[in-house]
């Protein structure tokens, strides 16, 4: 074996090694950026009142029936299987309404919808002097908290 061959073949695994970690490299990148996995979009997309009660006298009452139509959106390139998980109605940030989002799976860069009925009442609002004045205004400021906690299809175990 001359001298030249050995330095040909120290020459090639140099590359060949340069050329690994070049490509792992990218790899590394886009992993940490393109897939990225981001939690799931969870909103309301349409909001029925079926009924409506309320009482404006001396303690003021509202109970109402809500159907909304509720979507998960997943941007991630695999699929997100999400739990049962608790959705709750607030006024003035204290929970008025409950609903149950059921257990399912949004697939890879889609959205699941479903619809979901929630009992609103002010019944655990008591001595809230709010609500009276926002009953006479004609205004009830409602908001929402959600938290959907699953797997995705890049996430370890099932």
């Amino acid at each position: 074996m001359s001298k030249g061959e050995g330095r040909s073949k120290t020459k090639c695994l140099a590359y060949i090694a340069a050329f690994v970690v070049f490509q792992t490299t990218i790899l590394l990148v886009f992993a940490l950026t393109v897939m990225k996995i981001k939690s799931p979009n969870i909103r309301f997309n349409a909001i029925a009142v079926e009924s409506f009660n309320s009482n404006n006298t001396n303690s003021p009452s509202i109970n109402m029936q809500l159907l909304t139509q509720i979507t998960v959106k997943n941007t991630n390139f695999g699929h997100f299987k999400y739990d049962n998980s608790t959705l709750n109605i607030l006024y003035n940030g204290m929970p008025v309404g409950e609903a149950v989002i059921p257990q399912g799976r949004a697939k890879a860069r889609k959205t699941k919808k479903f619809n979901v009925s929630i009992g609103v009442s002010s019944d655990r609002v008591s001595g809230n002097t709010n609500l009276g004045n926002d009953m006479n205004y004609g205004i009830l400021r409602l908001g929402s908290h959600a938290k959907v906690s699953g797997k995705g299809a890049f996430d370890e175990g099932d």
